[in-house]
């Protein structure tokens, strides 16, 4: 992946515009140190910073079309980009490079608009049709590269991050209330939503339009579709399922093993990125692979023993990241600066370090297990889901301004997805400022669009936490500021087999009993495993990434810390409630005192958080 930004309808002079451009390049050349591509015509300005990793002569961008009337540049990777060169061939084009964002130009003369449907990778892409006078945006189909815009006076201002955007001199920096409510609410940011009012995130699976003098507009271009739970299936018995998942990994494993530079491995200790590490061994039988993992010296949130199991079986050479608590604090400026959102948990600050070691160790690309939980039932959401079915659950009833509430928001009265929201309403409301809580209605996110509801009717339960993770949890968050964010802050490229759209869409045929049999997640996907790694790692239970959170910090003593829960600090900024910050602070630093994650919330992380990135981007106080 690279780094890409720009903007359409500038009334400014070349020579202007190609200093702004430069500026805004700027702001991302961690994501692109080894090359700048400019393009400045007729009020289009198109910038690219380069992480060479494919066709490593040729692949500057940006790329052009047969008459040079077509500019594009390309994110990421294009998987299937041979296949659609030898296509593209015999229809008559002609590409001067391997370098796969080439296909990128042509595809769009093909096709019209309809080209990104022929894509298969992991990408964002942004072209520009002189003729027609036409911009198109694309984010690939689970948001694994990043795309943000904004419509200011007339210009499209877009960025692969959004602190490029704001170099841009239209762009106010404004905090959207609603972006807060969000990270607060759910486990991150949902697209379109930003933490930046007016700048929009492209969501997976869409693409963006402008046409000068008229608003964008956004379509979707896939999505994943569950099938309904009364639907009639062919049946096949478990061992079809098995050999056609083993064949569909196998196959993106080879597929993101695409690269003229080095490919590493993330092994995080656990069952998906120890069978994608066995694969990519598998297929490279002789290479030296270089794998990396987070560490902690503290016992219970260590999966140190794990990962060197790993490592031995798969003959990687191994380097291991131990973060200490005070470095999880010194980190948190940098990691803002990328995520550029707030946090609930500071593991990022982990993933930053690591990523670190990725590129002193001199490697750009690394492949992940990212995905296998959402799409297995990986989490204990779903075994919660699973007693509920089969009456084992206890328990309260559910109030009915709860029930009402689930079923506005998912379709079910008694699916509860992460906590109960009609109660955590007030928690929020103790937290926010007075200024703040006289708009919690308005900028209340459940009381906002989210996911297409209709995508959820007659879903198992199984296939609709499924989607939800997929949408809430998944694209922007993890995804997101946990993933490509930490990455490219070291210029590193993260892939993740798992999310491969062809495997994706088998996978969403598999019946929900081979997913979760009984209460054991991930029930087919380990019997896959087990041909393929150590039976301690496939009988694991889950265990979910944490790091030392806010009570950690505290107990630290750190000033930086400090200053950002000041209660002086807190009033004049206006967004949080200094009475309540002041509670929770003496609450948290108390001895022996834990946070138990992920069944309650860091509310402090968030704040300290907020905190910086308000720091970090000079956003203005609320004053309401």
């Amino acid at each position: 992946m690279c780094g890409l930004t720009g903007y359409i309808g500038s009334r400014r002079d070349p020579q202007t515009d190609r200093a702004l451009l430069r500026q805004m390049n700027g702001a991302i050349q961690h994501r692109g140190p080894d090359s700048l591509g400019l393009h400045v015509e007729h009020g289009t300005a198109f910038g690219f910073s380069r992480l060479a990793i494919n066709d490593l002569a040729a692949g500057d961008q940006p790329m052009y079309g047969e008459r040079g009337q077509i500019v594009a540049m390309t994110t990421g990777e294009i998987y299937n980009h041979r296949e659609l060169r030898s296509m593209l061939i015999a229809r008559g084009h002609r590409l001067r490079t391997q370098c796969d964002a080439e296909v990128v130009p042509h595809l769009y003369e093909e096709f019209g608009r309809d080209f990104v449907t022929h894509l298969d990778g992991q990408f964002a892409l942004v072209l520009y049709d002189h003729d027609e006078r036409l911009f198109i945006g694309a984010r690939d189909h689970f948001g694994v590269t990043p795309l943000f815009y904004a419509y200011e006076n007339g210009e499209l201002i877009f960025g692969s991050e959004i602190k490029s955007i704001l170099e841009h001199p239209a762009v106010r920096r404004e905090v959207d209330l609603v972006g807060l409510d969000q990270v607060l609410t759910l486990p991150g940011l949902v697209s379109p939503r930003t933490m930046f009012r007016g700048i929009r995130s492209v969501p997976p699976g869409t693409a963006v339009e402008f046409r000068a003098g008229e608003p964008p507009k956004e379509w979707t271009y896939w999505d994943l579709v569950y099938p309904r739970a009364d639907a009639t299936v062919e049946p096949h018995d478990e061992s079809y399922y098995t050999d056609r998942l083993e064949e569909l990994l196998i196959r993106a494993v080879e597929k993101r093993l695409m690269s003229d530079v080095p490919v590493g491995l993330y092994l995080s200790g656990g069952l998906d990125s120890a069978l994608v590490g066995a694969i990519m061994r598998h297929l490279r039988p002789d290479a030296e692979i270089a794998s990396f993992a987070a560490a902690f010296s503290e016992r219970e949130i260590s999966e140190v023993e794990h990962q060197r199991t790993m490592s031995r079986a798969l003959r990687t050479r191994h380097h291991e990241r131990f973060v200490h608590g005070e470095e999880i604090a010194a980190r948190l400026p940098q990691v803002i600066r990328h995520t550029e959102c707030p946090l609930k948990e500071s593991f990022d600050s982990a993933a930053h370090a690591l990523s670190e070691t990725v590129r002193d160790q001199g490697v750009k690309v690394v492949l992940t297990g990212q995905g296998a939980d959402e799409l297995f039932g990986g989490y204990i959401g779903y075994r919660f889901d699973q007693v509920r079915r089969t009456g084992q659950a206890g328990g309260n009833p559910v109030d009915l301004e709860e029930a009402r509430l689930r079923a506005r928001l998912w379709g079910d009265e008694n699916f509860f997805y992460e906590r109960n929201d009609a109660s955590f309403g007030a928690t929020k409301a103790a937290l926010y400022s007075a200024q703040v809580r006289r708009r919690q209605r308005e900028i209340d996110c459940l009381n906002h669009p989210l996911v297409d509801r209709e995508r959820l009717v007659g879903l198992h339960d199984l296939h609709r936490r499924s989607y939800l993770d997929l949408k809430l949890r998944l694209g922007d968050h993890l995804l997101g500021d946990h993933g490509d964010r930490m990455a490219f802050a070291h210029s590193v490229e993260s892939r993740h087999p798992f999310l491969d759209r062809e495997l994706v869409e088998f996978v969403a045929t598999i019946p929900p009993e081979l997913k979760l049999r009984g209460l054991q997640e991930k029930y087919l996907l380990k019997q896959v495993a087990r041909n393929w790694i150590p039976r301690s790692i496939v009988e694991r239970e889950k265990f979910g990434f944490t790091a030392p959170g806010s009570p950690h910090l505290l107990r630290q003593r750190d000033p930086a810390v400090d200053a950002l829960l000041d209660r002086d600090r807190i009033e004049a900024d206006g967004y949080f409630d200094p009475d309540r910050v002041e509670q929770l602070v003496r609450q948290y630093a108390e001895p022996g005192f834990r946070i138990n994650v992920p069944f309650e919330t860091d509310l402090l992380m968030t704040v300290i958080t907020f905190n910086l990135l308000v720091d970090r981007y000079e956003l203005p106080p609320y004053r309401g």
